[in-house]
């Protein structure tokens, strides 16, 4: 019997490189958004930010599917098992849907008490509950739309999802810039035309990922598949998913415990907070896209049941992460004070800013160790590892420490950035040194061993 072709080599760059683009683009469309809005006031910026911060939870729900499916199915593609893929892949959206249904229902009717839940200041409210209330009410496509990429990525088409996110980004800055500002007739809208850009982007990418989905997967879902799910495949999703979720479910929500004790230091802070991250965020992203690019790549290795390269991967990985995430936070630091003037031309908060962005450079490298290894070891089968160290690391070390040197201490945002810091490189090690210890093999095993043994040909790579 003829045996399939094995998938396509693929190396750590030529899948990283798309991603770090799409990821860019992605959050871009936030900075984008919090630099238009800077224009209305600082005051509405920190509104935006808490904002956006509830939506980023509800984003980390969908990405639980969406990574608990993209390493399944990388396994299925390492042992060229295309049927397999294609029902993880079904699932994958059916479940999201639903997901982000429920989320879209949440966030829209409950929209205030949420903002008031983060202490955001009365004041702020006009701004940030109606944004909330239209990006909320529109969630589930996001959802849909987390669930298609991921399958896309894991089949190696990581440059769709990058042209999907260049013309939603396109699309949102346009609508974004008429409607903020009032272009060629159209309303000033402020905020609320922000938010109605961003739903519009939306649906488009929403469209193009249902086409590419067919086009490049041959795949179509029907309306009873959204129904009709088995729960042996949901298993194998949340096996990688639900650990992956609750490690950044952890890190998000002691990031907004954080952030309401920059709250506490005032609105200058708080501003200074959601500027600094919005420039660091395009830092981490060499490291996001480098940890998304390893998963794939371990995925498939794992699936095809070579373990020794697998190992040595990683460590290619990092070194690799470690050059690029460093020189990039370097030319941050360098440039600090333009970059800050973007987006405000208050001095204190500039000086603020510039302060939290030169302690990042230590900051960065150990970010590395620990999104790199995070994603290594949840490709292999050993996700719930992560979100152990994490639960313990952020709300034993990061959150109290944060209060102490922050508030307690009276140390302010730098002292807030170093308890993070602290806490960044502790958890890095940690997964470092599981990755060399090899305590992954026994879960990587028993992923290869739950790979179906259909050998059917594969999609072609794009």
């Amino acid at each position: 019997m003829t045996q399939p072709a094995a998938p396509a080599k693929l190396s750590l760059l030529s899948i990283a490189w798309p991603i770090f683009v799409e990821q860019s683009l992605r959050i871009l469309i936030g900075t984008v958004d919090t630099f238009m809005v800077s224009h209305v006031s600082d005051g509405a910026v920190a509104a935006l930010g808490v904002a956006n911060q509830l939506v980023v939870l509800a984003l980390i729900c969908f990405n639980f599917i969406g990574i608990g499916a993209s390493v399944v199915i990388t396994h299925h593609v390492g042992a060229n098992d295309r049927a397999g893929a294609e029902k993880i892949v079904t699932t994958a959206i059916a479940v999201n849907t639903w997901i982000g249904l429920a989320a879209s229902l949440v966030t829209f009717l409950f929209a205030a008490p949420l903002l008031r839940l983060m202490q955001l200041p009365e004041d702020l409210m006009p701004y940030a509950q109606p944004f909330l209330t239209l990006m909320g009410g529109t969630l589930f496509m996001e959802a849909m739309n987390t669930a298609i990429g991921a399958a896309l990525r894991a089949h190696g088409h990581t440059r769709d999802a990058m042209v999907v996110t260049v013309i939603q980004n396109v699309l949102n800055i346009g609508l974004s810039c008429v409607l903020l500002f009032g272009l060629f007739g159209a309303p000033r809208m402020g905020v609320t035309g922000v938010a109605l850009a961003s739903v519009a982007s939306r649906v488009v990418a929403s469209i193009i990922f249902w086409i590419l989905l067919d086009r490049r997967l041959k795949l179509m879902l029907r309306a009873g598949d959204f129904f009709r799910l088995q729960m042996d495949r949901i298993k194998r999703i949340l096996h990688i998913g639900l650990p992956a979720a609750g490690e950044h479910m952890s890190y998000w929500v002691s990031l907004m415990v954080i952030t309401s004790f920059a709250a506490r230091l005032g609105g200058d802070s708080l501003a200074t907070m959601t500027y600094t991250m919005n420039i660091q965020r395009l830092v981490i992203l060499f490291s996001i896209a480098l940890g998304l690019g390893t998963e794939i790549l371990i995925g498939r290795l794992i699936g095809a049941g070579d373990f020794d390269e697998a190992y040595r991967q990683v460590l290619k990985s990092i070194r690799t992460g470690l050059l690029i995430s460093t020189g990039a936070i370097l030319l941050v630091a360098i440039f600090a004070a333009p970059l800050l003037g973007l987006f405000s031309h208050d001095a204190a908060i500039v000086s603020g800013g510039v302060l939290l962005l030169r302690l990042s450079v230590p900051y960065e490298p150990g970010r590395v160790f620990n999104i790199v290894g995070i994603n290594a070891l949840r490709a292999t089968g050993d996700a719930r590892f992560p979100i152990q160290i994490a639960a313990c690391s952020q709300w034993l070390l990061s959150v109290p420490l944060c209060w102490l040197f922050g508030l307690r201490l009276g140390w302010g945002l730098p002292g807030i950035w170093i308890a993070m810091m602290l806490e960044e490189w502790l958890r890095g090690l940690i997964m470092y040194r599981r990755w060399m210890r090899r305590d992954w093999l026994k879960y990587a095993h028993r992923s290869r061993d739950q790979v179906s043994a259909r050998t059917l040909p594969l999609i072609p790579e794009a």
